[in-house]
């Protein structure tokens, strides 16, 4: 099921989420190695861009091509008309088919400022933003939100409407308040009453944790995609196996532990090209969402969360998985 975001023809209906500190490059690649999945990069902070040389970690961000990882929406957040439009145009002309405007964002540090979701208690600013966004690129620009500032303001509904109005081709509302932060359950039949509200694409987002969920989600919100975030942490290929399942109603496989192996260590490699040794560290908790379900998983974490040396990482990669994935082969022969 594909999904059209303005002039962009996007292969399938199920994103991957902008989450800050995971979806660097590194990780967006190995979600594309699986599907060709509309992937958004991490939140970049808008007046960080422009004042890029204060800010190496926002230089990361923003390393490399846009156009080469293709479908890809690049996220910006702030609070100045003027600097969103800025930064938009930087990115469309590193080759960004897609702007997303950052109104859901809940962490403190964000909302503070009267960034993210606190945008949303000031329609009137959110809706300088959005024009000042959509008139400043030819791309389409898209909108992600909560269902708003707390439950005595669920105004994701008017914002929707004000966002289409002022040329938004897209909507993700994430099923929660910012207040909620990401505690009890997210609230997919509530986006259902900006689907009513809006006639572009409405995509749906919290809780999509397997491939029942994401089509629960469809169902009871009506919207005509889902986004993943911390489903895929430790499984880029899940996004893939969604898709499968919204198509054929079918499971698909996850892969075999060789394939996950393989997985790994391309992705550890390209943490370490693109951050150099502070990649050993970010490293960690995608190794540890990797094991997770594993045997002996807790001494494969212990082990590694000590070790600096990015090769000795790799050997013991190399020694908690092989052995596993011998043993996977073998009870495949004697199954077959």
């Amino acid at each position: 099921m594909s999904l059209q975001i303005g002039s962009v023809h996007v292969p399938e209906n199920v994103i991957l989420a902008p989450m800050s500190g995971v979806t660097d490059l590194p990780f967006r690649q190995q979600v594309r190695q699986f599907g060709g999945h509309l992937v958004v990069s991490e939140m970049i902070a808008s007046d960080a861009m422009i004042r890029i040389q204060r800010h190496d970690k926002e230089v990361r961000k923003m390393h490399g091509d846009c156009a080469a990882e293709s479908p890809l929406s690049v996220q910006l957040a702030g609070t100045e008309p003027e600097e969103m439009a800025q930064a938009a145009k930087m990115n469309e002309a590193r080759g960004a088919m897609i702007i997303d405007i950052n109104m859901g964002c809940p962490a403190k540090k964000v909302t503070k400022g009267y960034a993210g979701s606190a945008l949303m208690r000031d329609e009137c600013l959110a809706a300088d933003i959005i024009k000042a966004t959509v008139n400043a690129v030819s791309v389409p620009v898209t909108l992600k939100m909560r269902l708003g500032w707390d439950d005595d303001c669920r105004n994701a509904p008017a914002l929707a409407k004000i966002a289409e109005d002022l040329g938004i081709a897209m909507l993700t509302i994430h099923g929660r308040t910012r207040c909620q932060f990401y505690k009890g359950d997210a609230d997919w039949d509530a986006i259902s009453l900006v689907k009513d509200a809006v006639s572009i694409p409405v995509i749906g987002n919290g809780d999509v944790n397997s491939e029942e969920d994401a089509a629960e989600l469809l169902k009871r919100s009506g919207a005509d995609g889902v986004m993943i975030g911390r489903g895929a942490q430790g499984r880029p290929w899940f996004l893939e196996q969604v898709s499968h399942y919204l198509k054929t109603g079918e499971k698909l496989a996850a892969p075999s532990l060789a394939v996950q192996l393989e997985t790994i260590i391309r992705h550890y490699d390209a943490m370490i090209a693109h951050h150099g040794r502070q990649g050993v560290r970010i490293a960690r908790k995608h190794l540890a969402w990797y094991c997770n379900s594993l045997r002996n998983a807790t001494e494969f974490r212990r082990v590694v969360n000590v070790l600096d040396d990015p090769d000795k990482v790799k050997d013991q990669i190399r020694a908690f998985y092989e052995p596993l994935v011998e043993n996977e082969i073998k009870l495949d022969r004697q199954a077959a």
